[in-house]
């Protein structure tokens, strides 16, 4: 991964993309720091698509079958209908 600082990034734009595309993300500095990445569209979808699985793939998932929880009847008494009184 190659880095740029903001600089560079700014003055050498179109070079910063093709580096990209033909070697993968690349790094940019301010003032020493690494502050950003430039990576391919597509792998920044994948990317994202594995962070935020879609709610088919979260229904997919083996861990998505389970036992449901459902709650307990409560056991206190209840008052006769009103007609009933």
């Amino acid at each position: 991964m190659q880095r740029w600082t903001v600089r560079q990034a700014k003055a050498q734009f179109s070079a910063m993309v093709d580096t990209c595309l033909s070697e993968g993300p690349q790094l940019v500095t301010r003032h020493g720091i690494d502050t950003a990445v430039l990576v391919r569209a597509d792998e920044w979808q994948r990317l994202r698509a594995s962070v935020h699985p879609s709610l088919k793939q979260l229904l997919l998932a083996e861990g998505a079958r389970c036992t449901p929880v459902l709650a307990t009847r409560s056991t206190a008494r209840r008052r006769p209908p009103a007609a009933a009184r």
